[in-house]
């Protein structure tokens, strides 16, 4: 295989709604470059990108594929990425190592919400963009709807560089705004024939060519000014300003594409490989240090390891880019988190599934390597004397959890080590084996991600789980003010115990005022490590209570918040005064000291009109307006707040605080309302205080299983 310099090296990434024709538009691309010899459609199950089974069955992507064509004397690198939401992981590292991304449009559909939210993603990365409007052979197509969207959406940036002439069964002639030349492709698509445009668009494309050398000119002064001399551009002229202005994410050229009929992915190819930066065109981001690493083949190898997957019979396969130097097989580099050395035994580059071994790779280039011992997603690998760390990729946190029933004992081991496994491999699953609610969680980002984590422990780990509602991690705290004592007294031959203390017990707020009538001798703030305050005041006056015992009595005290005397949920934000009490100079003992503050505590927090905490969290809904209502209604069932509408967009955006136990299958549900077309985003907001009847619900049944125990 062909080693590649940096200059000749592009590395895209194509993003857009599911079913936007991305996988569609792979084979279209690999067919004109002659990497395949035959397209393959979604519908058949036999596209190069998609090649997993589980894709094969769906008819859509859920993993980012590599594949790379030789395009003139450049080599295109392409990473297809899943259009569903519940696979961000896999578009965000994508585009962690992409050098411009390719946004497809479906014609027929206009701007659709996943499309919106990769967008944030574009703009964190500031990756130049290019778009493509897709299906325009399509009878329901409107590319100008389209185009409009877009420029709503994304701003007068989305610049049109090519329009059709006719959608629809008649889409076969695309009129080309920056080379001024009609395409005319055949029945079958392929290579098309260059015209002239027809007299009755002159007047069109002359005012979209004047847009687009305006816009150009716009972000640079040299070229501003040879613009207002000769009232235009030169070739040479727009390709720089374009290349520059796509860099500084100024301009986002939109071209028009039917995959299906393989129309129009050559002038794609072409522009990428005239126009779009190569690597070294864009800084790279170290952790450690605000210079730039140099993207130059000649200096000492660094990579960065973007993806791992582990595949039957193969074993893990580490994706990576190299961002510096060159690597060859058989070198050995040193990973930067564990100092550990890792040996790449033999190097591939990937078209699907298909591998190619290959000697060296260029800094910029992309390719695979397997059987890494310790490197996993977001390692940088360098010589042992090089520092440089790449910066992590920044995954999103996750929007959706369920819980594991246990499976059989047998099991247990397998489906733990398949968990970790997984997690490893995708950083936006979370595991949680929760001690508190004695299950195991499994966070991720939407149903279709919870199913396929499941669908891939049975497959791979050979273990079959159900998934179960996850319990609510309630709290417990008080709501007034209560004084009470408590005497610990045992003998038992020989010394005894003896302890008695008196104790004010408050709900806890911040700046709160010492209590009235008592004199504070020491204070001490408890962060609770399940959230919350203990404030505990020692305000002993004349020695009733060494101050020797204070430790055991804050631990009493910890006992009964560990465990709330309603339902056994932890309880916070409680101060406790210590104002009184006795002691005996033979039987007071710490451990005496330590009971009796637990069960002074526990009478008291249940005479303090105690209340029951849940989690609320801030949900963030995107959706279009015509099915705003119905989840504007199907919220307010859940007990929500509305705090706040706006638009985004041609969007809705509705923000909301809804009590954890409302949300469970809330994506299922958000997914049905919208048709697919809503989506939504939740972090934990606060911990509020449940209803009387939910309370009453939640004591009813903690002590059911209390009896049942």
């Amino acid at each position: 295989m062909k080693t590649y310099a940096t200059k000749d090296i592009r590395n895209i990434v194509l993003l857009g709604h599911a079913s936007s024709g991305k996988t569609t538009l792979v084979e279209s691309m690999l067919f004109e470059a002659n990497a395949i010899n035959r397209r393959g459609t979604v519908e058949e199950g036999n596209t190069v990108s998609d090649h997993y089974q589980v894709e094969k069955e769906r008819g859509n992507s859920v993993f980012s594929s590599l594949m790379h064509v030789a395009w003139k004397d450049s080599k295109i690198n392409i990473l297809d990425t899943p259009g569903y939401d519940d696979f961000v992981g896999e578009v965000v590292s994508a585009l962690k190592v992409a050098d411009t991304g390719v946004m497809v449009l479906n014609a027929t559909q206009g701007v659709e919400v996943g499309s919106e939210l990769i967008w944030e993603y574009t703009e964190k990365f500031q990756t130049p963009m290019i778009f493509a409007v897709n299906q325009l052979d399509h009878d329901k197509a409107n590319f100008e709807n389209t185009v409009e969207q877009a420029q709503q959406r994304f701003g007068d940036k989305v610049t049109v560089v090519q329009y059709p002439l006719e959608v629809g069964d008649g889409f076969n002639c695309i009129i080309d705004v920056l080379k001024m030349l009609m395409y005319k492709f055949p029945a079958d698509g392929g290579k098309p024939e260059k015209h002239p445009i027809p007299a009755a668009e002159e007047e069109r494309a002359n005012e979209l060519h004047n847009q687009l050398v305006e816009n150009i000119a716009e972000f640079d002064e040299t070229l501003m000014e040879a613009y207002f001399e000769k009232g235009s551009l030169d070739e040479e002229e727009m390709v720089k300003g374009l290349k520059l202005s796509m860099l500084n994410h100024q301009i986002f050229p939109l071209f028009c594409v039917s995959a299906a009929k393989n129309m129009g992915s050559g002038r794609i190819m072409g522009f990428l490989h005239d126009i779009a930066p190569a690597p070294a065109d864009r800084p790279t981001v170290l952790a450690d240090s605000e210079e730039p690493l140099v993207c130059d083949a000649h200096g000492s190898p660094v990579l960065f390891v973007f993806k791992t997957l582990s595949e039957p019979r193969l074993g893990e396969i580490s994706y990576f880019k190299v961002y510096a130097g060159s690597i060859k097989g058989g070198s050995e580099l040193y990973n930067a988190r564990t100092s550990n050395s890792e040996r790449f035994s033999q190097l591939y580059l990937l078209n699907g599934k298909q591998r190619d071994k290959i000697d060296t790779l260029n800094a910029g280039d992309i390719g695979v390597v397997v059987k890494l011992k310790e490197t996993r997603t977001n390692d940088t690998l360098a010589p042992k004397s090089v520092s440089s760390r790449i910066e992590p990729i920044g995954f999103p946190s996750p929007r959706i959890r369920t819980a594991v029933k246990p499976p059989d004992k047998k099991d247990l081991e397998k489906t733990a080590v398949g968990l970790q496994q997984l997690q490893k491999e995708d950083p936006t699953i979370r595991i949680e084996q929760s001690k508190e609610l004695k299950q195991t969680i499994i966070h991720g980002q939407g149903e279709l991600h919870l199913a396929m984590i499941k669908y891939r422990l049975e497959k791979l780990y050979k273990v079959e789980i159900e998934f179960d509602r996850p319990r609510i991690a309630y709290r417990e705290t008080i709501t007034k003010a209560t004084s009470t004592s408590y005497r610990h007294k045992k003998q038992s031959g020989g010394s005894g115990q003896f302890a008695e203390v008196h104790m004010k017990v408050e709900p806890y707020r911040e700046g709160m005022a010492p209590p009235e009538g008592l004199t504070v001798r020491n204070e001490q703030d408890y962060d609770l490590e399940w959230g919350g305050t203990l404030k505990f005041l020692w305000c002993i006056v004349g020695g009733t209570i060494d101050a020797k015992y204070q430790n055991a009595i804050v631990k009493g005290i910890m006992r009964v918040l560990e465990n709330g005397p309603m339902t056994g949920s932890p309880a916070r934000d409680i101060r406790v005064s210590v104002y009184d009490g006795k002691m005996h100079a033979v039987d007071s003992n710490d451990m005496a000291f330590m009971l009796a503050s637990s069960q002074c505590v526990k009478t008291a927090i249940k005479q303090a009109k105690p209340v029951i905490l849940e989690p609320i969290f801030d949900v963030e809904v995107l959706c279009p307006d015509d099915v705003m209502g119905d989840i504007m209604s199907d919220l307010q069932t859940r007990n929500a707040m509305i705090m706040g509408m706006d638009s985004d967009g041609h969007y809705q955006k509705i923000m909301a605080r809804v009590p954890l136990r409302e949300l469970y299958k809330y994506s299922s549900t958000l997914r049905s309302l919208s048709q697919g077309r809503a989506k939504h985003n939740r972090r934990f907001a606060a911990y509020a205080a449940v209803n009387r009847e939910v309370q009453d619900q939640l004591v009813k049944e903690y002590n059911e299983e209390a009896v049942e125990a």
